[in-house]
């Protein structure tokens, strides 16, 4: 069975999105099979693999309130992805009469998950239904953090919400780690926001620091990651990174 990770953080701008995809294919490199899910209604994720939302006839709005079948709506990029579209915002209102409405996403992932090694999942800004459904499939949680202290004090609401989820829904979801973004070594601020997560959350904390760079934004213009955008430079090399800390240190599943 392969291992679901759902990247979660309530505040946005925090690189969900570009750590999902980015990651994704740094785990394909290294010959993993990996679907991503793309569970934000601004189809971020879609984009940027040069995907027109607005061109889809189907999506993950489908699969969690129509049952429509996941492997109908996945599309094989740099790769293969669950795509989403607008539809998606109005899935909590579809789903809120549903029975087992938390975990519709964990049913929909199970013909699946024998088939790739890592599913990655890119959840919305909020701690609405949508990222409960990906926190109740998950194996684990990996949360970015901006580099500045408001950024951390979401963790304390996350862990509240993960903590709600271990005693009614999935008992063995966990934070698996916390990847500090939007790094800047120059400056103080940032340096001490680490250690301020260091402190607190320790060996949780990934070595690798997602530095702030413009490589972030270009490539999801061309549609494309930042590894096929940019393959030898500093961006992609530090997600690179990242995928060896997940696969040695076990700080994902």
């Amino acid at each position: 069975m392969g291992q679901v990770i759902a990247f979660a953080n309530q505040k946005g701008g925090v690189a969900k999105t570009t750590t999902t995809l980015n990651l994704g294919v740094a785990l394909a490199e290294r010959g993993k099979k990996v679907l991503t899910v793309d569970l934000d209604p601004q189809s971020n994720l879609t984009m940027s693999q040069g995907i027109d939302p607005e061109e889809l006839d189907r999506s993950m709005f489908d699969v969690l309130v129509h049952k429509t079948p996941i492997e109908d709506i996945i599309l094989s990029r740099e790769v293969d992805l669950a795509v989403s579209s607008i539809d998606l915002a109005g899935a909590e209102l579809a789903m809120s009469s549903m029975i087992g409405r938390e975990r519709a996403l964990q049913k929909a992932l199970l013909p699946v998950r024998s088939t790739y090694d890592y599913i990655l999942i890119d959840t919305p800004p909020s701690l609405g239904l949508l990222t409960i459904n990906a926190l109740t499939a998950a194996d684990g949680v990996i949360v970015p953090v901006q580099c500045e202290y408001l950024s951390l004090r979401g963790l304390i609401q996350l862990e509240n919400t993960l903590a709600m989820i271990r005693e009614n829904l999935n008992p063995d979801v966990r934070i698996k780690g916390i990847l500090p973004t939007m790094f800047d070594a120059r400056t103080l601020h940032a340096r001490e926001a680490v250690e301020i997560l260091q402190e607190n959350f320790g060996t949780l904390v990934f070595d690798t620091r997602i530095r702030k760079t413009v490589r972030y934004a270009e490539a999801p213009v061309k549609g494309t990651s930042v590894l096929k955008y940019d393959s030898n430079g500093n961006a992609a090399r530090a997600y690179r990174d990242l995928a060896g800390e997940v696969l040695r240190n076990g700080k994902a599943p």
